[in-house]
């Protein structure tokens, strides 16, 4: 008998901040290999905590979690922290929701790819910059010096939000995170991110933690869903399943809230 493959995430964690205890209490939850998991919930449900727990980064807004976060099988709760930045960027991938914020306004966006790149890979300018004009038509943008030169000022709010995919996938990661990454965009730019996501996941078999509170974008990206309510996951299944027959009382009047002709992932 084949025994089953090991998760490529597998937390389970209770979350504290000051003033505020169990903002997640003994959430569990867990993802294989190259799947896309939707975490979907309400704004204040712990989603953002739950990402800054995996990458271990919950310390700078004081918050305290106990638990275990499972990651290709090495508990990243008990590593040291020079460990933990090896990790960060290299094997875990993020990408966050305010594009525009998340980049330095006084830099170039060439000058803050090429940082991301170094600090996890040696290698000379011309390779940097080889890498770098690949990446950027990988996601559809142009794979030109002239764009390299450019200020965050000077981008699309869509084309910042590339410029963070690929700061985010530049190492290859075996799991992206994807906080709101569609919140700020407007409904066009919006379905070319989601489209862009499962490309990187039918081509480079990269597991994604897609977090939002858009159901529908959920639905047309995710191969399952679990859903997070008032700091616990309350139900998890495969997204078809969650849709047609959801169980628990919250999952089904989000179900009933939305419009009939749900998008349906494409296979």
């Amino acid at each position: 008998m084949m025994s089953a493959p090991e998760p490529l995430l597998a937390v389970r964690l209770t979350v504290d901040y000051p003033g505020k205890a169990g903002v997640l209490r003994d959430l569990r939850l867990e993802m294989q290999p190259g799947e896309i998991l939707g975490l979907v919930g309400q704004s204040g449900s712990g989603k953002s905590t739950l990402a800054l727990a995996v990458l271990r980064l919950l310390s700078l807004k004081g918050a305290s979690a106990a638990g275990e976060i499972l990651f290709r099988g090495r508990n990243l709760a008990a590593l040291p922290e020079r460990e933990m930045r090896r990790i960060r960027g290299r094997e875990i991938g993020l990408v966050l929701q305010s594009p525009l914020a998340s980049l330095n306004p006084a830099l170039r966006i060439g000058t803050q790819l090429a940082e991301a790149w170094r600090v996890h890979a040696a290698g000379n300018g011309g390779r940097c910059l080889s890498l770098l004009l690949d990446q950027l038509q990988s996601v559809s943008l142009p794979p030109e010096e002239a764009f390299l030169r450019r200020y965050p000022a000077q981008l699309s709010v869509g084309q910042a939000q590339r410029v963070l995919i690929v700061m985010a996938i530049l190492h290859r990661p075996s799991l992206l995170i994807a906080d709101e990454p569609t919140s700020a965009l407007d409904l066009i730019t919006q379905s070319e991110i989601i489209e862009l996501f499962a490309g990187l996941n039918r081509e480079r078999k990269m597991g994604i933690l897609y977090i939002s509170h858009d159901l529908l974008s959920v639905a047309s990206l995710c191969h399952r869903i679990a859903i997070l309510h008032e700091g616990e996951i309350v139900e998890a299944g495969a997204t078809l399943q969650i849709f047609q027959s959801p169980q628990h009382p919250y999952t089904q009047s989000l179900i009933r809230a939305l419009p009939r002709d749900v998008p349906r992932r494409k296979e």
